[in-house]
């Protein structure tokens, strides 16, 4: 009875071993090539024209969504979905024309401003300070002033500065791909 199972499994790996190593080699170039490619990839918009959200600023932490970053504040490592701004000017930019979404103030965030653009992008100002010049349904246009930078976002910055996120559909996207934020 035992041979006969053995020689049943011997059967079925000379009938069908070869389309399982192929099967098992397709799944596995498949995997490599699916968790080497960039996450963020530019999405084509010709009709906007993104605007930097501070002047004169410098990058204090980039945007990384794959590589872990340290946060010296909460003392642990974590992705970093947005770019962190430092200026000698405070004011703070959209970065496109839009219409306010909402303005809402938390511990960790400090006082945050998220406006609604073209095409499924959402711009989010975090660490503002408390005098927000803008309020819920206002409208805005590219490159006006929404408030100032502080340290409000407890889970940020020690000293002022801007945390800024850039949603596409819903999802974090990298803002470098859309700013050019060499010309800030």
């Amino acid at each position: 009875m035992e041979l006969s199972k053995q020689n049943k499994i011997k059967n079925f790996f000379k009938r069908y071993g070869v389309m399982i190593v192929a099967g098992v080699f397709v799944v596995a170039i498949a995997l490599t090539i699916g968790l080497t490619l960039p996450k963020a990839q530019q999405v084509s918009t010709p009709n906007l024209s993104f605007t930097v959200p501070m002047t004169d600023a410098q990058i204090t932490k980039d945007f990384s969504d794959q590589d872990l970053q340290y946060n010296p504040i909460l003392n642990r490592w974590e992705t970093h979905l947005g770019i962190d701004f430092a200026s000698e000017n405070s004011a703070v930019y959209s970065v496109l024309d839009g219409t306010i979404l909402s303005v809402t103030n938390n511990s960790l965030e400090g006082y945050v401003v998220e406006i609604e653009h073209a095409d499924g992008f959402v711009s989010v100002y975090s660490s503002l300070s408390e005098n927000v010049l803008v309020k819920e349904g206002d409208t805005v246009e590219g490159g006006q002033q929404i408030g100032e930078a502080s340290n409000t976002a407890t889970a940020e910055f020690e000293e002022a500065g801007l945390h800024f996120c850039l949603l596409k559909d819903g999802l974090e996207v990298d803002p470098n791909l859309y700013i050019d934020l060499q010309n800030k």
